[in-house]
């Protein structure tokens, strides 16, 4: 078995800047509930801000339950390997995305059947 105490201290940190980071997206939507401007297009941008802010904060949420995923395999033992066809994830990949659950083979094979949907 390989130790994985190096891919559990990154995806900690991770973990922490991703919370970190919804955190401070709901402090500035919050803020942006004051009232509303008056001027029209202020209003606009307004809103075109609050989209991308609710787009990176579900982004956000989405890394969070796959790190806290990761997390879990590590502790099951399952970590690193990928659980569609069961073999090892290429250390490389798991560098680049700690949280991951498939290799790359299956990554890219399952992105081609979305692409062709």
């Amino acid at each position: 078995m390989t130790d994985y105490a190096v891919f559990e201290t990154r995806l900690r940190e991770l973990r922490d800047e991703m919370t970190s980071r919804i955190d401070a997206i709901d402090k500035d939507v919050r803020h942006r509930e004051e009232p509303v401007e008056k001027d029209f297009a202020e209003q606009v941008t307004q809103g075109e801000n609050d989209d991308v802010l609710k787009s990176l904060d579900n982004e956000a949420r989405v890394v969070v339950q796959q790190i806290d995923a990761a997390l879990l395999r590590i502790r099951d033992g399952t970590y690193g390997l990928c659980r569609v066809c069961g073999e090892p994830i290429a250390r490389e990949r798991l560098e680049a995305v700690p949280y991951t659950a498939t290799c790359i083979d299956c990554a890219e094979q399952a992105s081609a059947e979305r692409g062709r949907a």
